[in-house]
């Protein structure tokens, strides 16, 4: 890399966020942060905006917006708020590459409004493939803007297709750690609590994107998304549990010859290779050994109890507005649980009830998108009501 890339960080004080911040801390010779937003946690978004000096910040958050605009007063920092200026930012000139790591459907505006401005987007926030696919793509494809992906699982795909972008993929295999909870059936699951399951087993997550990994939802979302990044049929995806999460996903060819990209979990290293491309980057990273890891296993995932990952399947196969009703009912279902207001299993209930009342549209535009998300996030609410 011979020139500073320019960084716009959608949701810089999350997970994905702060780490993606430890990797331009540890390269300032080769990233540089114009813009840094966050949601609601503002001292974070102030200590966050006096050590990397960007020119503008967002507080999405606009009861909040007084507040961090004081803070920074003595500073030449840019301080907007609410959504729309979330989406506005993201076109400023200097931008080289935003970073989404926005956590759920809230994704999607800004990295639409970056696509169209012609950014490179490098993508954490799986939920924009998720909702909307087909559409993101098609902008992607029609504004010439590359998508890299995050996700540990698809950042090994793609790793995976470097220099074989012309043979055909049979099939690719993305691999689930199974959560806190493998192995288990569903009368264990009754009555686990949501400090059980935000107890990860090997990686160090937000509350929402582990809740997902214990419900196995994750691993849904990111078969639908892998679907959008590589162009593939629903019959070309697998999933398999792979407990010590080492192999972080797999392609196979039509040859029958597999690629597998390894390594230690740990999510800075496919941070460093989206936002670095085609460029791997010396890190100080962990390195993996492998007499630490005698045995790597893999065994079949269990839909029949864990049903959010039967849910996300059917929603790849039906395709038009069906993941975003899935997506949306899972997010009110995640809150939902860690509010303790239903229990872990009845966030599938709320799932399958949003799937089965909410009407189906083949082709969706943006904007019955928007609607369905409104539509299913009312009913959803109305389930978790009932429970």
């Amino acid at each position: 890399m011979q020139q500073k890339r320019i960084i716009a960080l959608l949701g810089s004080t999350g997970s994905i966020g702060t780490q993606a911040l430890d990797v331009i801390r540890a390269n300032p010779d080769k990233f540089e942060v114009e813009v840094l937003s966050a949601n609601t946690n503002a001292d974070l978004l102030i200590k966050q905006a006096l050590e990397f000096d960007p020119n503008a910040i967002v507080i999405a958050d606009e009861s909040k917006y007084g507040y961090v605009k004081d803070a920074l007063s003595k500073t030449d920092i840019k301080v907007y708020t609410g959504t729309q200026a979330l989406a506005d930012v993201m076109t400023m000139d200097r931008i080289d590459v935003v970073l989404t790591a926005w956590v759920g459907y809230a994704g999607l505006a800004p990295t639409i409004a970056a696509i169209k401005a012609k950014k490179t987007i490098a993508l954490a926030n799986k939920e924009t493939l998720v909702v909307a696919g087909e559409l993101v793509t098609a902008l992607a494809k029609e504004y010439g803007v590359n998508i890299y992906p995050v996700d540990s699982e698809h950042s090994a795909i793609f790793q995976c297709l470097a220099g074989e972008f012309h043979n055909p993929i049979e099939k690719i295999i993305l691999t689930a750690s199974g959560g806190p909870f493998r192995g288990r059936n569903s009368e264990y699951l009754q009555n686990v609590t949501k400090e059980q399951a935000l107890k990860h087993p090997n990686w160090d997550m937000g509350a929402k994107i582990t809740i997902d990994s214990a419900s196995l939802m994750n691993k849904g979302l990111e078969v639908i998304e892998a679907k959008w990044l590589f162009g593939l049929k629903p019959e070309q995806i697998e999933v398999i549990v792979h407990p010590q999460s080492i192999i972080h996903s797999i392609v196979q060819f039509e040859d029958g010859s597999m690629k597998a990209q390894m390594g230690l979990p740990d999510m800075k290293l496919p941070i460093q290779y989206a936002i670095g491309y085609p460029h791997r980057i010396k890190s100080d990273f962990p390195r993996f050994d492998f007499i630490k890891y005698p045995q790597l296993t893999f065994e079949q995932p269990d839909i029949k109890t864990f049903r959010n990952l039967g849910f996300a399947f059917e929603a790849l196969n039906k395709e038009g507005n069906m993941a975003c009703v899935v997506n949306a009912a899972n997010e009110v279902a995640v809150e939902a649980f860690l509010k303790d207001k239903i229990k872990f299993l009845q966030m599938s209930d709320v799932i399958e009830e949003c799937v089965k009342s909410i009407s189906f549209l083949k082709n969706p535009s943006y904007n019955d998108y928007v609607e369905t998300d409104k539509l299913t996030r009312i009913k959803a609410w109305e389930k978790v009501d009932s429970l």
